[in-house]
This record gives structure tokens, sequence and C-alpha cells, in this order.
């Protein structure tokens, strides 16, 4: 008699858990109230404000576990190449010498900065890629950057025969998802990192064959 009560016991727990998980809360639920935290958990400070924890398109699908469906990653990658500024009088080309300091520096857009002005920003290049052979300290979270240019053959950034990889690697820098939906390369233009010189100089690093890159 004793056990009949105890299976009768655990058969009612059981259905109890059941009933428990079907009214329980949905992903979209949680979703909902992690987001709530999140946002909860913020505050205006200086230049850093709330809104950046808004997410656009790209942002939103690629924060899944999963990878957007390919109708959904084309549509980032289109939206994101419509956005696409290419440099005034068409210069794609700056300094390499700046664009070396650019690549080592890391800081920039922070709370404390007095104003968003892309002149106090970083390119942060080391951060994620080998750039130069000089360089020991870099990650590897993207691919080796060194030898960029002279890999893909560039010998003279003025001819024509570099024109397409000359305008994929301002693209790139501009805004990365258009290449890759789910891209963790900053876009560096898009998101007002860099200022388009900036961002000539950093191209000048990549692609001048005289750039310690190409060495």
């Amino acid at each position: 008699m004793q056990t009949r009560h105890a299976t009768v016991l655990a058969l009612i727990a059981a259905a109890g858990l059941v009933v428990g998980c079907a009214t329980g809360p949905t992903p979209a639920d949680l979703d909902k109230q992690a987001l709530a935290m999140i946002q909860a958990s913020f505050r205006d400070q200086g230049i850093a404000k709330v809104d950046r924890l808004k997410q656009d398109l790209g942002q939103a699908a690629c924060s899944s576990a999963d990878a957007p469906p390919e109708a959904v990653a084309k549509q980032i990658e289109a939206e994101a190449l419509a956005t696409m500024r290419w440099p005034q009088g068409g210069q794609y080309i700056g300094d390499w010498r700046e664009g070396e300091k650019l690549a080592q520096n890391g800081r920039g857009m922070t709370w404390t900065d007095a104003t968003a002005d892309t002149k106090a920003n970083g390119a942060q290049c080391y951060n994620c890629h080998q750039v130069s052979k000089a360089e020991i300290s870099f990650g590897t979270i993207g691919p080796s950057l060194y030898n960029y240019g002279k890999i893909r053959g560039v010998k003279d950034v003025a001819d024509p025969a570099s024109a397409a990889i000359v305008q994929y690697t301002w693209g790139k820098l501009w805004n990365s998802k258009a290449y890759a939906a789910c891209s963790n390369m900053p876009r560096f233009g898009h998101a007002q990192l860099l200022s388009e010189q900036q961002i000539r100089d950093v191209m000048a690093l990549l692609l001048d064959p005289k750039s310690p890159v190409n060495q």
C-alpha cells in the first residue's frame, strides 16, 4: 500500500512538472526579460549613451546562438552595402606611417572622451590581427594581415589592375557587414569610428608597397 501511495505521489509530482514547463516563459519572454535587465544596468555617461544598446538587423540576427538564415544574411549584406560611402575624389590611399599609429592605438569612444571626434580614436588593428612582422603582440580573432597587399599583387595602388582589391579593402573597413553578415570587424566608417582620412591612412598601411606590412 505504501508503495502504491508513493507511486501516485510521484506521478502527481511529474504531472506538475510537465504543467509547469508548459506554462513557463517562452524564449521570446526570456529575451525580453534579459533585454530589460541589460537596459536597466546602463546609464548615459559622457559621450557614451544608452542608445548604443540598440541593435540593427545585423547585430540582432548575429547575436543569436544560431547563424541567421541565408536570406536574412543576404539582406544584412545588401543593407550594409547600401550604406557604403566611397572616398571623396576617389582618393583611397593616405600615409602608411599614420596608419601604423592608428593600428597600434586601441582607445577611443569611451565615456571619458570629451567629444565623439574621431581624432581621439584608434583603429585597434593589432587587437585582432597580425599586421607587421616587427610587432610580436597581436590578437588572432582575425586573419594575419602581414603582406596583405603583396599577397594580392598590389605593386602600385594607382594601377587599374589593383582597383578591385583597393575598393574591396575600403569597403571592408567602412562597413564589414557588406561582405560578411556576422563579421566581428568594427564598421569604422559606418559607425563613424574613423574619419575618411584615417581610413585612407589604414588603407596605405595595408596596401602601399612601401609599408612595413608588405616588406
